[in-house]
């Protein structure tokens, strides 16, 4: 890998400072960034039906599933 910065200073210095749930909430956060530089992104209709398949999960399990989705990912 060699010396390649992959977080600055200032952001290392935040990371510091933050608690486990703010730590998770960047990673997460960083993490779909840079999935979203390589072409990759959250699809969240797609696993919604994907979810729709699995036997069991009706309608409104889905409904329930897709809420706790979208809060865990901070989208309203």
């Amino acid at each position: 890998m060699g010396n390649q910065e992959i977080i600055d200073r200032d952001t290392y210095k935040k990371i510091k400072r933050m608690n486990r749930e703010e730590l998770t909430k960047f990673i997460i956060q960083y993490g779909d960034q840079l999935l979203g530089e390589q072409g990759k992104t959250s699809d969240l209709p797609a696993l919604e039906a994907e979810l729709s398949k699995i036997k069991g999960i009706g309608g409104k399990r889905l409904e329930e599933i897709m809420v706790v989705i979208e809060k865990f990912l901070d989208i309203e």
